[in-house]
């Protein structure tokens, strides 16, 4: 995956957990920043449709297909998808 879209995925998950918006997992607004994380960084999911909070920049996304992401902020200031 390209730097530009890497650091395009950081920056849409990190104004997400720190813009003030509500950080109520099954935001919708956090669902779709979700869900283009997990397609930037190219893996299958079509729809994030539920969402768990584990920690601050740290969520378990379940997508409409059934797969489960590990989406996090890693201590480089990177965004990391898991598959889980």
């Amino acid at each position: 995956m390209s730097k530009r879209m890497t650091t395009w995925a950081a920056i849409v998950l990190q104004a997400t957990l720190f813009a003030g918006l509500s950080l109520a997992a099954d935001d919708p607004a956090v669902l779709k920043d979700l869900t283009a994380v997990i397609a930037l960084q190219g893996q299958p999911c079509g729809q994030v449709v539920t969402a768990t909070q584990q920690g601050d920049n740290d969520y378990i996304a379940s997508c409409q297909d059934g797969s489960r992401y590990r989406v996090f902020v890693n201590a480089q200031g990177r965004v990391v998808v898991q598959k889980q």
